[in-house]
């Protein structure tokens, strides 16, 4: 009677003991897949900035056919530009490139020709494809960020997540450039 119950005992741990590992396992493949796609959104973000990066330098020189002195405003852009295609993103350094890019597309409502050149407005709808690309990178890794999130949380993963080196992950926030006011009325132009 004492060695069926010590092999019942015995069985019984090792059951545990295997179903416990199983879950872990189980576990840490589901994080490591969730993590895969807050990097993979973070990576998608990057391509899009860089997508627009590469589309400055043609905006510049459209724009230097038809605006000759302003010249202070196409270096701020290309030092602008430089300066946020180099190294890791930067929420200060996009800024400033959304504002030299703001300032370097309002010279289309100073100069008629460049407006009307087809060259320029091709460059400018890239351009807000690109932003609207970029925006729904930005959406989608935040919901990347909240299931990577919610899954670290949930039972039982939150018993082993810090023990398995997953770290809660952050959503991506906007910098100040791409901040709407709620206050303020849109201006619109006809």
């Amino acid at each position: 009677m004492v060695d069926i119950l010590g092999w019942f005992w015995t069985s019984a741990i090792l059951v545990i003991a295997v179903v416990l590992v199983v879950m872990l396992v189980a576990i840490y493949n589901r994080l490591v897949g969730l993590r895969q796609n807050v990097n993979q959104g973070v990576a998608d973000i990057d391509a899009q900035l860089r997508q627009r990066h590469d589309l400055i330098p043609n905006l510049v020189s459209t724009v230097k056919g038809y605006a000759r002195h302003e010249q202070d405003t196409l270096d701020a852009v290309v030092a602008a530009r430089n300066k946020a295609a180099q190294g890791a993103i930067s929420s200060s350094d996009e800024q400033q490139l959304r504002v030299a890019l703001d300032r370097l597309l309002a010279l289309g409502e100073a100069y008629p020709d460049l407006k009307a050149s087809a060259n320029f407005q091709e460059l400018q709808r890239e351009l807000a494809h690109v932003e609207d690309k970029l925006a729904a990178a930005r959406r989608a890794l935040n919901a990347a960020v909240s299931r990577y999130n919610t899954g670290r949380e949930s039972f039982p993963a939150v018993l082993f997540a810090g023990l398995l080196g997953f770290r809660q992950a952050d959503f991506h926030r906007l910098d100040d450039s791409e901040k709407g006011t709620v206050d303020q009325v849109p201006q619109i132009d006809f």
